[in-house]
């Protein structure tokens, strides 16, 4: 028993140091001997789980777009109308992010890993599965006239670039949002996709 429960603790205190290590670094500049530094463990134990950084980055990567996407899917659901969807994913975004700041740098500055690397599949299909969703919440809004019919790379960027920016500017200690700049990105969102 203690075994296993090694094992998976071994498998999370790598996930959790490279998650500081990233955050605090980037991806590039982390390297292995300081991920296992910062997780504490073997070299053997590391390479027990994973089979180098780029398998690290990939899996935890994986993880925390999936864990965004729950969430983003969630309040998305909750809300019949438009106007409602569109504003609340703003605030949700702004609030996930400030509630997992080092999950967030990696999704919002990370490249995320292509189909041919460690993780790429997986995100491959948790893109697939998510924009299904939300384009499923977004179809009727079309055909009752009240939103655009966007490409979806155009609705990320008119919907969530903003807030984006916003991120980074908080991230990097220059600005930290109000709640009423978070209301007035939700609105302009809103602003961006209704249809005209």
């Amino acid at each position: 028993m203690n075994n296993v429960r090694s094992g998976r603790d071994g498998r999370a205190r790598i996930i959790e140091g490279a998650l500081r290590r990233f955050s605090q670094s980037g991806v590039s500049a982390t390297t292995l001997a300081s991920l296992r530094q910062e997780s504490g463990v073997s070299v053997g134990s590391f390479y027990h789980h994973f089979t180098s950084k780029e398998h690290v980055y990939g899996v935890l990567y994986a993880e925390i777009l999936e864990a965004y996407q729950d969430a983003f899917v969630d309040e998305l659901i909750r809300h019949e109308d438009a106007r409602g969807g569109i504003e609340a994913i703003v605030a949700l975004h702004m609030a996930w992010c400030g509630e997992h700041p080092e999950r967030a740098r990696l999704l919002i500055s990370e490249r995320p890993p292509r189909r041919n690397e460690p993780g790429g599949p997986e995100v491959a299909e948790s893109r697939r599965d998510f924009f299904r969703q939300v384009a499923d919440w977004w179809r009727p809004h079309v055909k009752n006239g009240e939103l655009r019919a966007v490409p979806a790379t155009m609705c990320y960027v008119l919907w969530l670039g903003p807030a984006q920016e916003m991120c980074r500017l908080w991230f990097s200690g220059a600005h930290q949002p109000t709640a009423e700049e978070i209301r007035g990105l939700g609105e302009a969102a809103w602003h961006s996709l209704k249809t005209p």
